[in-house]
């Protein structure tokens, strides 16, 4: 091969090398244009619109308006913008969603499919379907654009974001959760987490379908709600804990009063009688805080047969505990935990922090009195999540609370598409309060506690 030839096949190497990198370039370019005609039309179809009117539209005839706007603005004004009818139709919509909905996220909020939406700044937006976290190809237009959309959002529910207050719980007006943190503590640009709540609440039947538990155990999840046992919820993080609360919940009759305290409203009651609390951050002041703990306690003057705390993560915990062992049986709620064992032990310390002045044996005598069952759900590694424990608090030997468990979740292995495989089994213990079961009316098959495969 000669000198020419050589150079030939080496500028030829070179320019297919470098293909990737233009087109990606080329992409690049062609998103920021796109981004770039948007904003300019966004901003002109503000000053157009008469938003205190558009207030007073419905929903269809707002988009109606927005969309007449938005086509006159683009055939008018940006008659030379490159732009095909299908991106010309992306953009329409795309606008009608920054101006009434929440920009680039909108279509995942209306999404059944999608259970989280995970913004890592502007650029990153990921969600979860399945239990699989998924990168989306929509991105917002810079950290400005971004932070109004957590404005909007916080705003909403009377809440507000900002230097001095950096980071905030709030909710969606369907009731799904949001949790924003902006610089300075967020170090690459604001950061959002959406948890959606379906429109259509899950019920024990679609979970018992989902695999989380069988019918056996909801059986006894009946009973023990029915009979007022005290129950808490432990699970880590998107391991289910608010739905199964919620599908707990369901269980409770329909005469007796209800109070749920939050920090931000999500669970869906079913009943009639139910009163929803939600605490108060501080205002720009640094007054006005209304923690859970002061929920808890007020409540106890509401009268209520049921308190439901959404989740207990401090000094609560020793008010919640307290109406459990003062006459407010069937109390239900949730605590960040990866096992039974390990739920008491942060339970311990969350009354700790209430300053109690009592020895480490009387707290444990105190918790062991209050807490009937604890039932452990866990997200598997194939995104599922299951009821992996069922454990009834029995009382205490020596220094330690002692507990007994009647069913547990046992995995045997991963099949060819990496779905857990295994079985629900019964321990062959029957629990302590399958007597008060009975007195009470709700008796169970005589098999249902013995050492078997459920299901």
């Amino acid at each position: 091969m000669n000198l020419a030839e050589r150079l030939n096949r080496n500028q030829a190497k070179a320019r297919v090398q470098t293909r990737p990198a233009r087109e990606a370039e080329a992409r690049e370019e062609n998103s920021e244009y796109y981004f770039d005609i948007k904003t300019r039309i966004h901003a002109r179809l503000i000053d157009l619109l008469d938003l205190t009117v558009l207030d007073r539209l419905s929903e269809e005839e707002t988009k109606a308006e927005i969309a007449s706007a938005t086509e006159g603005l683009l055939w008018e004004e940006f008659q030379s913008a490159p732009l095909n009818m299908a991106e010309r139709k992306r953009m329409l919509s795309e606008i009608q969603d920054e101006v009434i909905g929440l920009g680039p996220l909108e279509p995942f909020v209306k999404d059944d499919t999608v259970n989280d939406i995970l913004v890592n700044g502007y650029k990153q937006i990921f969600v979860e379907r399945k239990g699989k976290l998924q990168l989306t190809k929509a991105r917002f237009r810079d950290d400005d654009h971004l932070r109004k959309i957590i404005d909007r959002i916080v705003s909403r529910v009377g809440r507000r974001i900002d230097e001095s207050q950096p980071m905030v719980d709030a909710r969606l007006l369907d009731g799904s959760r949001v949790n924003a943190i902006i610089p300075p503590l967020a170090l690459d640009g604001p950061s959002l987490s959406i948890r959606k709540f379906s429109k259509d609440p899950l019920e024990v039947r679609d979970l018992i379908g989902f695999g989380a538990f069988t019918d056996e155990m909801a059986m006894v999840f009946d009973g023990i709600v029915k009979c007022r046992l005290n129950v808490i919820i432990s699970g880590g993080t998107g391991s289910g804990k608010t739905t199964l609360l919620n599908c707990l919940s369901r269980f409770i009759p329909e005469d007796e009063r209800i109070v749920t305290i939050e920090d931000a409203a999500e669970l869906q009651m079913k009943q009639e009688h139910v009163v929803r609390l939600e605490t108060r951050p501080a205002n720009i002041e640094g007054k006005g805080e209304i923690s859970q703990r002061e929920l808890v306690k007020n409540c106890l003057r509401m009268r209520p047969d049921r308190i439901i705390v959404g989740e207990v993560r401090s000094a609560e915990a020793l008010d919640m505990l307290q109406a459990m062992n003062t006459g407010h049986d069937g109390s239900l709620t949730t605590i960040h935990a990866n096992s039974p064992r390990d739920c008491l032990m942060r339970l311990e310390t969350m009354v700790s922090m209430a300053g109690l002045n009592i020895s480490d044996v009387s707290l444990k005598r105190y918790i062991s009195s209050a807490v009937d069952v604890i039932i452990q759900a866990t997200r598997l590694v194939d995104g599922t999540r299951k009821v992996i424990s069922v454990q009834e608090v029995t009382g205490m030997e020596g220094e330690i609370i002692t507990m007994q468990e009647i069913f547990a979740f046992e995995q045997t292995g991963v099949d060819s598409k990496g779905m857990v495989v295994g079985d629900f089994m019964g321990r062959g213990i029957r629990p302590k309060f399958s007597e008060k079961l009975n007195r009470m009316g709700t008796p169970f098959p005589p098999d249902i506690f013995e050492a078997r495969k459920l299901g």
